[in-house]
């Protein structure tokens, strides 16, 4: 397992980084890259599964999310543009799915879900790469995850949103470098900039549910994903190298309030509406 950006770029020296995180997770979990492949290949399946079974009428019990994004899909004048558009679309799509009760791949939790399949649904489909090439994305991914959860967090209960949302949008920003052609370092410094831009984001569900404002700001780290890695590819000086960004991420978690950790007590869970919400659930 790795437990440093630094372990994980020099096992990347003498092979592709998918390749160094695969025979990790060979090692870690006793199993063959074969299975390992085939592993990774169903989760990447069941990410667009969840997609194809959005449904627009679906709302969730709550009532607080259902059609937002088949509405973002369907809205013609985009200023992002339709690329964007079909970015924030599935993004919602996929946490609305997840407040309904559907089926998602957590990732690297359910809050987060939206975020991976929203910039590597509609890449793949833009610059027609083929599922073996995104697979080796989810590898990538999971090797700067991996190093996340083991130096900060990825609950939003111990280290806010940046911990959910911020680490997905770390994890997208990476693989994004790989289906590019980058190199390591460049997807360490797109990982960074990414958790750099969510750095504090609090965890303040309205009511408790992974709704309000979950499901949006889904979109706002695939954006972000998406920005970063063209930023890392354009050789942009990433000012602060992953790890230390990441080091301090773990340490903002730990001493943000426990209002703002998921609590429902903080944030926008405490606004008059957001109070007025809880009261009825």
């Amino acid at each position: 397992m790795f437990g440093s950006v630094e372990a994980l770029l020099s096992a990347a020296q003498e092979k592709p980084l998918w390749r160094a995180v695969l025979e990790d997770d060979c090692q870690d979990r006793d199993a063959n890259p074969d299975a390992s492949l085939a592993r990774m290949g169903r989760l990447w399946q069941a990410m667009k599964q969840s997609v194809q079974e959005y449904d627009p009428a679906r709302r969730s019990a709550s009532g607080l999310s259902g059609g937002q994004g088949a509405r973002m899909e369907g809205y013609s004048n985009p200023i992002c543009g339709p690329f964007i558009q079909e970015v924030a679309a599935t993004a919602l799509k996929l946490g609305e799915h997840n407040a309904c009760m559907g089926r998602i791949v957590a990732a690297p939790t359910a809050g987060a879900c939206g975020v991976l399949p929203a910039v590597l649904i509609p890449f793949q489909r833009k610059e027609g790469l083929s599922d073996e090439t995104i697979v080796e994305c989810l590898y990538v991914s999971a090797g700067f995850g991996q190093v996340i959860a083991a130096r900060a967090s990825i609950s939003g209960a111990e280290g806010g949103c940046q911990a959910e949302v911020g680490s997905a949008s770390g994890m997208a920003a990476a693989a994004l470098v790989h289906a590019r052609g980058g190199t390591p370092e460049q997807m360490a410094a797109a990982c960074g900039m990414a958790l750099q831009n969510l750095m504090g984001l609090v965890c303040d569900p309205v009511a408790g549910l992974v709704e309000v404002p979950c499901v949006k700001r889904n979109v706002i780290g695939a954006v972000n994903a998406l920005s970063c890695a063209d930023m890392a590819l354009a050789g942009l000086d990433v000012g602060i190298p992953c790890g230390e960004v990441i080091d301090a991420m773990g340490a903002v978690g730990r001493v943000m309030p426990s209002a703002l950790r998921e609590t429902g007590q903080g944030g926008l869970a405490a606004t008059p509406t957001g109070r007025r919400i809880a009261e009825r659930h």
